[in-house]
């Protein structure tokens, strides 16, 4: 990935995400649709800090994610039914696009710029190994959340390493299964 300072409202988006309900059988229908793999999976995604609305949450999700071209694709899933930025846009059984990511060189200041705007957190996360990100509600405006990734070298290697694994894809394993906790 390559990190572009993301000033207020003059943002890159270097991901899309959307919410599936069955996280396996949206790969198979994504590698058949455009060809893409291979999948970078990750289940049961441990997490040091959940925030729902302001208020401490628990949140059981997992995620694969590969390169479309210049923009990573994220598809995740939520195992369970507490209430979180997903279950604010689909029920367990609905799917379609929920976010997209952008890299901002200053988080605190494109919170604050989006909050200037009337958007609200709806949740903020960290996960074991110190990746975060904020879901920014913009719903209203856009029809799906923003998420603003907290800048980290974590997060830069995963984007390297999903870029890479694309880039050198033999077509062999579809899938490739990553520590949960990373």
């Amino acid at each position: 990935m390559k990190e572009r300072a993301a000033r207020p409202f003059a943002q890159a988006i270097v991901q899309n995400a959307y919410y599936v309900n069955d996280l396996d059988a949206a790969i198979a229908r994504w590698h058949a649709l455009w060809g893409l793999g291979p999948f970078l999976v990750r289940r049961h995604i441990v997490l040091s800090h959940v925030s729902y609305r302001g208020r401490p949450a628990a949140l059981d999700i997992s995620a694969a994610y590969v390169q479309a071209g210049a923009i990573q694709v994220e598809l995740v899933t939520q195992h369970d039914d507490q209430p979180s930025a997903f279950r604010d846009v689909f029920t367990a059984a609905q799917e379609g696009l929920h976010h997209v990511a952008v890299v901002p060189e200053d988080y605190d200041a494109l919170i604050a710029a989006y909050a200037a705007q009337g958007f609200r957190i709806a949740s903020e996360l960290r996960t074991a190994s110190g990746r975060g990100a904020a879901f920014v509600d913009t719903r209203a405006l856009l029809g799906h959340m923003v998420e603003i990734y907290w800048p980290s070298p974590g997060l830069t290697a995963l984007y390297r390493e999903v870029a890479a694994a694309a880039e050198n894809w033999d077509g062999r394993a579809l899938m490739i299964e990553v520590d949960p906790a990373q």
